[in-house]
């Protein structure tokens, strides 16, 4: 498949963050979205390849002109490439199909729009949690997991040189366009938060994404968290407490359950893991995997705060 990506005539590299405005509609950089350094160097990297690849095609959809030398470089290339496997994965499939209408949830619009009353106590608690993490004294490399459309990517940007990273490409895509927006430059990668780590990083984050971990699993992702961080580094992260009116009007979310049916505005569904943690739980299972000073809180109403300490 590809990320129907659009030209654009002017961009920040996906990669580099470099500035870079393109000479027509038939150069690859603008479907790419990668400067020319950095499409040079597709041969030796995954996700380049994997963006090279998809500019092709989508530039071919299109109707313009066929870069002969960038599809021979890629055709020679036997090297795997980082594309989601969505057909594999329902999580990504999810993601990708949702990544348009994503914000609707945290904006309570459409199908999340719950009331004036249940919709300001979202926002009572969406303030609180964007200053609990404005608040954390995260600095130099800072990886962001299951970072989705980047909705805490520019405040992350803030503190360090952050590091997005999501299986899914078409959420990246969104958070790659807030990222410009702020005047603010991330490394955005196509990575699952399943991989294993492949720098040490001083402050790791993940936004609603230990919901998405099986409790089966909990302690084996809790482990990667820590192979992530220098002795010192700090995790945190925002997630989900059980509320009836967090999800969609025609979402049921079940406090006991492990997965969940989430359903797009098209109508499609998907079912998909959901698990809402208890804080106490949290907090046992990180010190069992080798953090430190683990805490974890809640907002009145929607949400879990934790951070630890790598020990």
């Amino acid at each position: 498949m590809t990320g129907a990506t659009a030209f654009r005539a002017s961009f920040d590299c996906l990669w580099c963050g470099t500035p870079h405005a393109t000479r027509g509609p038939d150069d690859l950089e603008g479907w790419a979205q990668l400067c020319p350094a950095c499409l040079g160097r597709a041969g030796e990297n995954p996700f380049l390849r994997f963006r090279l690849r998809t500019a092709i095609a989508d530039r071919a959809a299109a109707g313009r002109t066929g870069d002969t030398a960038a599809a021979a470089a890629v055709a020679a290339d036997e090297s795997p490439v980082t594309e989601p496997e969505t057909g594999s994965d329902p999580m990504v499939a999810y993601y990708e199909a949702r990544a348009p209408e994503y914000d609707e949830w945290y904006l309570r619009r459409g199908r999340y729009a719950r009331g004036a009353i249940h919709d300001m106590a979202w926002q009572a608690d969406l303030d609180t949690a964007t200053a609990w993490l404005d608040a954390l004294p995260l600095s130099g490399r800072i990886v962001e997991l299951a970072a989705g459309t980047g909705w805490w990517s520019p405040l992350l940007a803030t503190k360090g040189e952050l590091w997005c990273t999501d299986a899914a490409s078409a959420p990246l895509d969104i958070a790659r366009d807030r990222l410009v927006a702020h005047r603010l430059r991330a490394h955005l990668h196509v990575r699952d938060a399943w991989a294993e780590p492949d720098e040490p990083a001083d402050a790791l984050f993940t936004g609603f994404w230990l919901s998405h971990v099986p409790r089966n699993r909990l302690a084996a992702f809790l482990g990667i968290a820590r192979r992530w961080l220098r002795p010192g580094g700090t995790f945190a992260f925002i997630d989900s407490r059980f509320d009836p009116q967090s999800s969609a009007v025609d979402n049921e979310p079940s406090q006991d359950a492990e997965t969940s049916v989430r359903r797009l505005n098209d109508g499609r569904t998907f079912t998909i893991p959901k698990v809402f943690y208890e804080p106490t739980e949290l907090e046992s299972a990180l010190h069992a995997a080798g953090f430190a000073d683990a805490s974890v809180t809640t907002t009145p109403r929607f949400f879990l705060l934790g951070r630890a300490t790598a020990a």
